[in-house]
């Protein structure tokens, strides 16, 4: 919004297809206050934004298992926010350990721990194959793992205070082919409702 330096409930209810007053009651649970005639000061809002999304530090990221995809993950800089940064890779093929991802050193699974904590790590990838996913999960969550974004074509079972979010590129593509054809579907009921009425009338 250039040149804009305030924004109001009503403005930002329209571009997120909710109520003002959703978006006035989700504000307050970040006591997030606007002036009722003033509306919220942008650079403001944006500040208050950045630290509930922690985008205000860094956050360092490990990745688990250094096939074509945790590899592609490597590669593809748009994956993670700038704030984000994967600073080690791990791998069971000693060939794997030998080499480097763009400037990410690849490691032996017994250097987890040593280097979670050496990083500070609260946050992993997985992208190893569905038959070592659990038990590569329950090792991350031993040495301090917190939160685990599993690429591995399983449902993995966690303890309840473990964030964990299971990205199936199957169950997404069936997902997305499912609703084209919804809408297929729904396109020709509706050509073939229009074509109704111009016989009938």
């Amino acid at each position: 919004m250039k040149g804009v330096d305030k924004v109001f409930s009503y403005t930002l209810a329209d571009e997120a297809g909710v109520s003002p007053d959703q978006v006035r009651r989700d504000f307050s649970e970040f006591n997030i206050k606007g002036k009722k005639r003033g509306g919220y000061l942008i650079s403001e809002l944006l500040d208050n934004m950045e630290k509930i999304f922690h985008r205000n530090k860094e956050h360092n990221l490990i990745l688990v298992g250094i096939g074509n995809l945790g590899l592609a993950l490597t590669k593809y800089s748009k994956f993670i926010q700038p704030n984000m940064r994967i600073v080690a890779a791990f791998d069971i093929d000693p060939s794997k350990q030998k080499q480097k991802a763009p400037d990410i050193r690849v490691y032996k699974m017994d250097m987890l721990e040593e280097i979670i904590s050496k990083y500070s790590v609260h946050v992993a990838i997985v992208a190893v194959p569905e038959i070592s996913a659990q038990e590569v999960a329950d090792e991350l969550i031993r040495c301090g793992i917190k939160g685990i974004i599993n690429f591995a074509p399983v449902q993995l079972k966690m303890p309840t205070d473990i964030i964990i979010n299971n990205i199936n590129m199957g169950d997404e593509l069936e997902s997305v082919i499912y609703y084209v054809h919804k809408q297929f579907k729904l396109n020709g009921l509706k050509n073939l409702e229009l074509l109704y009425k111009d016989m009938k009338y």
